[in-house]
């Protein structure tokens, strides 16, 4: 397993330091601020460790309330609301400097039998053999850029983009965000861990939950030919759902299908799908986040 693999693992894992409390650190992306998809990652594994084994998330509702820093420790306060037959319910505030940068409702059932029926095609697209990474894109788009362009780029984010992830990911249809252009509000993405992960359904899940995060934000601006780098535009995650529908495993090649059906007032909305390759939706998403144009 490679060591930037490992070190997600143990940002995921949290560190237990009373009942229901737990402490989490950070991975600083290249901006100084707390990645939405580590946060909430965090918070599910903090919730799901009160949860009596024998008992999955289905489903989570979050909200992001403050940015936090990614060189201070997180505090996450687990609020044990419900233990029932088959359900269990919990939520958790993620604290920083004493204020909450996060808010997480999530619930867990016991596996059960049922019906069962999938109403959801993986649309045809390029397999991920046949893609570059974002890494590699990355290289492409700053070699590309005038040296005085690239120099206004934070030199911590300019070497993130180089450097070895913990998560590959390859687009199908590559944007490159200093010059997006104008495209339908569409994307899809493969992703798969850069290692073996261990044989363990919950990490699996932080994984993806941490995943799912990236780029749906991004689908949202397509139409208007912007992006999170574009000057002037201020781009956040507001909240995030997320339900999982079957089992997966995170270091075998998943399909991310991005679709934006509405910007408004300030405000993206965009929805994802997961499938594995042959086809089974394993789980969905809906996100709203901020994209403030402040270009004048």
């Amino acid at each position: 397993m490679r060591d930037v693999l490992s070190e997600l693992i143990d940002i995921l894992s949290l560190e237990r330091i009373e009942e229901n409390i737990f402490r989490g650190r950070s991975q600083n992306l290249g901006w100084g601020r707390v990645f939405g998809g580590q946060v909430l990652g965090q918070a599910l594994s903090a919730a799901e460790q009160t949860v009596p084994e024998g008992r999955s998330v289905h489903s989570l509702h979050g909200y992001f309330l403050r940015p936090g820093d990614a060189e201070r420790p997180i505090a996450f306060l687990v609020d044990p609301i419900r233990d029932g037959r088959s359900f269990t319910t919990r939520r958790v505030v993620a604290v920083q400097d004493g204020r909450a940068i996060f808010n997480l409702s999530a619930s867990f059932q016991i596996e059960e039998e049922g019906l069962d029926h999938q109403d959801a095609a993986m649309p045809e697209v390029t397999p991920p053999e046949e893609l570059l990474s974002e890494q590699e894109l990355g290289k492409r788009y700053l070699a590309r850029l005038p040296e005085a362009m690239r120099e206004r780029i934070p030199k911590t984010m300019r070497e993130k983009v180089v450097a070895d992830r913990p998560i590959e990911i390859r687009p199908v249809d590559p944007v490159d965000p200093m010059n997006p252009g104008t495209r339908e509000p569409v994307r899809r993405v493969w992703f798969r861990a850069n290692g073996t992960l261990p044989d363990s359904r919950r990490l699996h899940q932080y994984m993806l939950a941490y995943a799912s995060d990236f780029h749906l934000l991004a689908t949202s601006m397509h139409p208007h030919g912007v992006t999170w780098m574009t000057p002037g535009m201020q781009v956040a995650s507001l909240d995030h759902a997320m339900w999982f529908h079957r089992g997966f495993r995170f270091d075998e090649w998943l399909l991310y299908d991005l679709h934006a059906p509405s910007a408004r007032g300030a405000r993206g909305l965009a929805r994802g799908r997961w499938f594995t390759r042959d086809g089974v939706l394993v789980a969905s998403t809906m996100q709203e986040g901020l994209i403030r144009d402040r270009r004048g």
